[in-house]
């Protein structure tokens, strides 16, 4: 694949003949409609037709789908459901697309190890109905039904990353098919190991390139016995950024704080039909015992008057809580309907919790400044946010401000010490700008890779 373009007619039959001869003809597809499915994500990137797709249900067939694939020294991209936002699933070189939808069974709960082993098809939705019959849940949520081997893959964390940290911090042991069809392990089922390398960390957020998952180990949590939700309103945007710093500092346990601009409020009032009130919006949940969280939240609500908080509104009903964090996570959808006519890009920046008040005024100058239409929210208990902009990809004009604002928040963020990507991974927007983060360490990272994938046929052109 050293030449970037797609596997001649002879290869490709002779690639597709082999894959028939040990997967069932249903799960070798060169319908154009399926190729077109596998060519894109979410996001605005050009899509790319791979030359077949295959639809594996055993390790063994994913071991065998790569031992073809490096004899014909074809790319392979892994694909989940196709709802990563950084041109991750997209085969830039063609070559065949591994679908892991119809790897999804959940393998085993060991409920007493708080542990669960899943195939990577399975989705966090799914995994939370089987898991309620324990009293147990899975807590990294990013929005999108995504799947746990798409999540572990970009290292995606949400919402609620604020109290139980991202995928990287979820997962205990990967099973892995390497470039040559080895299948190995990364980790064990010990609450703590001190022996060798630490191999889980480099393969989570490694985007399919050094290996395809084909079982991973979870961690997870009891059902927490009550839960809190809250909204408060300021006047400017500042006294909310810096009240959440002052409630992060007093080491009150928030499960979940974002912060949602006032352009975002207005854009979801008129699709969700809500009444908000337009202005800067933080949204809170506390989850624990009953007694305990009740002077947390009292803690918390003088904190908040502190910063001249205007407006409080509290949540224990179930239905109604639900229904306040549905309006957070539709907020990027509510942006697409709202726009039909244009595609969403959202950017995706972390800086130290110290800087965020800043970063969050930049964004919103920035912003202003580009004339297209957008918000911002944030993850702002750990320093996330995101500019959820609204362009034409068929303009240049367009484009090229998506560009320069994306480019100035990234420079701003690794000024102060942040990231270039703190959820939504590397994938093909965010490979420019690896060596500004990263500078000499880049380099073992190639190494790495080189050493794992030697003919570089594992999602070629992410990341590196």
């Amino acid at each position: 694949m050293g030449s970037g373009n797609k596997l001649n007619k002879v290869v490709t039959n002779q690639l597709v003949e082999e894959l028939k001869n040990f997967l069932d003809v249903d799960r070798v597809s060169q319908n154009s409609t399926v190729l077109e499915q596998h060519s894109k994500d979410e996001s605005y990137h050009t899509p790319s037709l791979p030359d077949v797709v295959v639809f594996p249900k055993t390790k063994e067939e994913v071991s065998q789908i790569m031992k073809l694939a490096t004899k014909y020294e074809t790319a392979v991209v892994p694909f989940g459901i196709g709802s990563s936002l950084e041109g991750h699933v997209i085969p830039l070189k063609h070559g065949v697309s591994i679908d892991f939808t119809r790897m999804n069974e959940i393998v085993e709960v060991r409920e007493k190890d708080l542990l669960v082993k899943v195939q990577p098809g399975v989705t966090r939705t799914q995994l939370n109905k089987a898991l309620k019959k324990y009293g147990l849940f899975f807590p990294i949520d990013p929005g999108a039904d995504a799947t746990l081997g798409g999540m572990a893959a970009t290292s995606a964390s949400g919402t609620t990353s604020v109290r139980y940290g991202t995928m990287r911090d979820q997962v205990q042991n990967l099973e892995i098919v390497l470039a040559d069809g080895t299948i190995v392990h990364t980790g064990n089922l010990a609450v703590k190991s001190s022996s060798g390398y630490h191999l889980n960390s480099l393969f989570v957020g490694s985007e399919g390139t050094l290996g395809c998952f084909t079982e991973l180990t979870l961690k997870v949590y009891g059902i927490p016995e009550f839960t809190i939700a809250h909204r408060a309103v300021f006047t400017n945007f500042e006294d909310a950024v810096e009240a959440v710093t002052v409630i992060r500092q007093t080491g009150i346990p928030v499960a979940r704080v974002e912060f949602v601009d006032v352009e975002s409020i207005r854009v979801v009032n008129k699709f969700e039909g809500t009444n908000f009130p337009e202005l800067p919006t933080l949204f809170f949940e506390f989850q624990g015992n009953k007694s305990g969280l009740m002077e947390d939240v009292k803690l918390t609500k003088q904190i908040l008057d502190d910063f001249h908080c205007v407006d409080f509104l509290q949540e224990t009903d179930n239905a109604k809580r639900n229904q306040l964090w549905k309006v957070r996570h539709n907020m990027a959808y509510s942006f697409i309907h709202m726009y039909r006519d244009r595609k969403l890009m959202s950017t995706d920046v972390a800086v130290p919790i110290s800087e965020l008040a800043g970063a969050i005024t930049f964004g919103e100058h920035i912003l202003k400044d580009s004339g297209l239409p957008g918000g911002i929210v944030g993850h702002v208990g750990d320093g996330n946010f995101h500019i959820c902009l609204m362009i034409n990809p068929n303009h240049s004009e367009d484009i090229e401000r998506a560009n320069y604002l994306n480019e100035k928040i990234v420079e701003y963020a690794l000024a102060k010490g942040g990231t270039c990507t703190g959820e939504h991974g590397v994938g093909i927007g965010k490979k420019k700008y690896q060596q500004q983060e990263h500078g000499q360490s880049l380099e073992i990272m190639k190494k790495i890779k080189a050493a794992l994938d030697p003919k570089g046929i594992l999602n070629p052109g992410k990341i590196l």
